[in-house]
């Protein structure tokens, strides 16, 4: 067979760049979408053109987020779920194919953090973290993916951190730091495994993002100024400079990628 010798840049049938950023149509779903980061996710999707699924502990928070959405135009799910009790995603997945009859995109994004010193932690709080930050995204991947996998195509991005990467400081969070890094490599390994089937699956690692976790905490707030000493780009992030990245995750414009950790952190990683 002769290798295909179509310039794609010349195709005149060939979607171009910014549509091939759109969603419409697509079905998707976000978990701890009902505030900061998640809320954020929920309207770039829906923005793209996504049907957005807004899952959160608090059902009224995940139904206020999909008001938002549909005010803007999009079609909205609200769904209360605790996504680290066993059953939990396969009752999210289940709810967005019944009313939607399937599931192109779904993001993992609820998380926690506890501040603590690593000899002060206790097994308590890291199973809490661990039971959250990874085995709530295994378990909301794997029944993504059963259905993904019957399709043939889909898109999983999971919620890393820059603390996968380095260890930030002041602050002390063993369970946390070690947490996000067990994300990255699952991310990697069910990338390797879902490759050949048409799922990718590839992990977003924010910095320190302004988000009301910060402003409201008494312990985090006064870290701020030693923060920006660390950032290049001399800034917290905010949750709108996660916004495109997720879209080009979500999107076919990132066919081939997977198994990726998109780092947004304003350069805190390279000090």
């Amino acid at each position: 067979m002769s290798p295909d010798t179509r310039d794609p840049l010349l195709d005149p049938a060939a979607p171009r760049i910014l549509d091939r950023l759109r969603l419409d149509g697509r079905r998707a779903l976000i978990t701890g979408a009902g505030q900061g980061i998640g809320r954020a996710f929920a309207h770039a999707l829906a923005e793209a053109g996504a049907h957005v699924a807004v899952i959160d502990l608090d059902r009224e928070r995940a139904e206020t987020v999909a008001d938002e959405l549909r005010a803007k135009g999009a079609e909205a799910l609200a769904l209360g779920a605790d996504v680290s009790d066993d059953g939990a995603a396969e009752g999210y997945v289940g709810a967005v194919l019944d009313a939607w009859g399937g599931l192109e995109i779904a993001v993992n994004n609820a998380g926690v953090n506890r501040n603590s010193a690593a000899e002060d932690t206790t097994t308590g709080e890291w199973d809490e973290v661990f039971a959250l930050n990874t085995r709530a995204v295994f378990l909301g991947c794997q029944a993504e993916a059963r259905m993904m996998l019957r399709a043939g195509y889909g898109k999983i991005v999971n919620t890393a951190s820059m603390a996968s990467l380095i260890v930030p400081h002041p602050q002390k969070q063993a369970a946390y730091n070690s947490a996000k890094a067990a994300v990255v490599q699952l991310t990697r390994t069910l990338a390797a495994e879902w490759a050949d089937r048409g799922v990718r699956v590839n992990c977003m690692s924010p910095g320190i993002i302004r988000t009301a976790l910060i402003e409201q905490s008494p312990a985090l707030r006064p870290l701020v100024e030693e923060w920006l000493t660390q950032i290049p780009l001399g800034r917290l992030g905010e949750v709108t400079d996660l916004q495109a990245g997720i879209v080009y995750l979500a999107s076919g414009a990132s066919d081939y990628m997977t198994g990726h950790n998109l780092v947004i952190e304003g350069g805190q990683t390279l000090w």
